[in-house]
């Protein structure tokens, strides 16, 4: 018997997840993209990408797809579709697991600032610094049109407005090295960086640069998350993987 897995993806523990269970015997993988990135990382298996329209719709195609477990694979900060999943696989009657990689933490030398929200962190700028690394994707970037300070944004396509007064764009996907963040930082004289806890290796290099040039930073906080099981690595989401398919 065929048990199908939907995993709904964006990120790279989606797509090693699906890597993974594409090729075992009895197991359809079916990953889901939102749709948001023009030209995203597609996962192996099959692939939808597309909103639902609520959780109300994501039951009915979960039950018309005749998903047996749902694997909420998703980026930290999509809380939206993790509330969503949740109910979503509460409707549809099917177990779902979170998969969440841990968000970074200060280490020696560091000088960090917590904001739980883009506001929050703007409102924290004045002080900091004239010239501002802004790299918390290109939504939200709102909150941050009203400040007279210079930006450098950079996030993967291009932003709508409204949008910081003086800032250069700069268009451009991870992973990144080391190296690479200390000549940016060093060539727009950046005084402070602002991001999300994202977590992962593919973008920490930042920090590690801000941290050798001793420059603040700005962290904007991961929202909640819901009420389901929930597991930092792929390693663990297969082990609970075999115990859900039996």
């Amino acid at each position: 018997m065929t048990r199908s897995v939907v995993i709904l993806g964006g990120t790279g523990e989606a797509r090693e997840l699906a890597a993974h269970l594409v090729d075992r015997q009895g197991v359809r993988v079916v990953s889901t993209l939102a749709g948001r990135v023009r030209e995203p990382r597609l996962p192996v298996g099959e692939v939808r990408v597309g909103g639902f329209g609520g959780p109300e719709r994501m039951a009915d195609w979960l039950r018309a797809e005749g998903a047996d477990v749902v694997v909420d694979a998703t980026h930290p900060f999509a809380a939206r579709i993790s509330e969503s999943a949740a109910v979503a696989a509460g409707l549809a009657g099917v177990p779902v697991l979170l998969l969440r990689r841990p968000g970074w933490s200060p280490g020696n030398g560091d000088h960090w600032r917590w904001a739980d929200s883009l506001d929050e962190a703007a409102e924290l700028l004045p002080g900091l610094g004239e010239r501002v690394f802004l790299t918390t994707g290109r939504q939200g970037l709102s909150a941050f049109a009203g400040s007279p300070l210079w930006f450098l944004v950079r996030c993967v396509d291009a932003p709508t407005p409204p949008l910081p007064q003086r800032m250069r764009l700069l268009l451009s996907r991870g992973p990144y090295a080391l190296d690479g963040e200390l000549d940016l930082m060093r060539t727009h004289r950046i005084d402070v960086l602002v991001t999300k806890d994202s977590g992962g290796e593919h973008t920490v290099a930042k920090l590690h640069a801000a941290r050798l040039l001793r420059k603040p930073v700005v962290i904007v906080r991961r929202p909640a998350v819901p009420d389901v099981p929930t597991v930092a690595t792929v390693d663990h989401a297969l082990s609970w993987l075999d115990t859900a398919l039996g």
